[in-house]
């Protein structure tokens, strides 16, 4: 047991000791499939890069890439060392959002955190409603991944959050709001385009191009619980990209993709959205808001106030 205790120390203090640049020139080269073309959007040299990756390598004893002429592809290991390093770094994005805002007056301030289009939809006319009534207050909006987002409302830097699913957090309070329905983007000229509704079993042999950014992996979920079968799954390409650059894959012909009806505000020529089913009527996913029990910041109060008169609920969980 005394040796497994080591061996976690020191890989913790290696891990302390890595320069965040190198976390970024690995992920980047995972995301990217070559280091030439991680060096290129970094804009750094591919020698920079590929010492870069050969020092973390060394530093923790393990190959994280395989390497070949087509490009580079994570090992088991380095696939693992990635799912971490992409978290160390949204929480020190997190730490520098702290940094930023204790500098920054509160007072007369609401720091909103979401996961959905602002292009139409329920969030997009609550904010609207909500300038219209307190145009005094300053709006900070937050738009990351999940896991930054948990991080930086734990430390009271976001004062609610707009998620679909649900997000346990010790000393919070949660308001059921409303359901979006789910939507399938496609070409224009794909052979579903043709059809007014689109079923989940019609999705089968199709490629579904999704992001890794919320609402994507809820989205996905539902998929798997809607088509059990994975014979009667489409294919499944995940990016760590935005919903706007999926909607440009879309229009390549690449893929067709998943979203929620708030998205269809964003106005990209050659698509069309139908309403995906199934026998029991449109598929929908909840949205919910989250703050903490003690904050008392009034700008807070008077947009929770807004949200329980458009989205009155009978309940109100903590």
């Amino acid at each position: 047991m005394d040796n497994v205790h080591f061996a976690l120390n020191s890989a913790l203090t290696r891990a302390r000791n890595v320069p965040p640049n190198q976390l970024q020139h690995a992920i980047a080269a995972a995301d990217y499939g070559s280091f030439r073309r991680a060096a290129e959007v970094l804009s750094i040299k591919q020698s920079t890069l590929s010492r870069s990756i050969q020092l973390l390598e060394h530093r923790f004893g393990a190959a994280i890439f395989e390497r070949s002429r087509g490009g580079v592809r994570a090992t088991s290991i380095g696939r693992q060392f990635l799912r971490i390093a992409r978290s160390i770094l949204d929480q020190l994005d997190a730490l520098a959002t702290i940094t930023h805002a204790a500098g920054q007056g509160e007072a007369g301030r609401l720091t909103l955190g979401f996961c959905t289009s602002l292009t139409a939809g329920n969030l997009r006319a609550s904010l609207l409603d909500f300038r219209r009534q307190f145009p005094e207050v300053e709006l900070s909006a937050v738009e990351r991944r999940r896991t930054h987002l948990a991080t930086t409302f734990r430390n009271g830097l976001i004062d609610v959050l707009i998620l679909t699913g649900s997000m346990p957090a010790p000393n919070s309070n949660t308001r059921p709001l409303w359901n979006e329905r789910v939507l399938v983007v496609l070409p224009a000229d794909h052979a579903l385009a043709t059809r007014e509704i689109v079923y989940w079993t019609d999705l089968r042999g199709q490629t579904v191009i999704l992001s890794e950014y919320d609402p994507g992996r809820e989205i996905e979920d539902l998929l798997v619980s809607k088509l059990v079968s994975p014979e009667d799954r489409p294919k499944i390409e995940r990016h760590d990209i935005s919903r706007g650059v999926v909607k440009s894959f879309v229009t390549m012909n690449f893929g067709i993709s998943l979203v929620l009806e708030s998205d269809i505000g964003a106005n990209f020529s050659g698509l069309v959205f139908r309403e995906l089913r199934d026998g029991t009527g449109p598929s929908v996913l909840a949205y919910s808001a989250y703050w903490q029990s003690d904050n008392e910041n009034p700008a807070l109060k008077a947009f929770l106030k807004i949200l329980s008169e458009r989205y009155a609920s009978p309940r109100l969980e903590t």
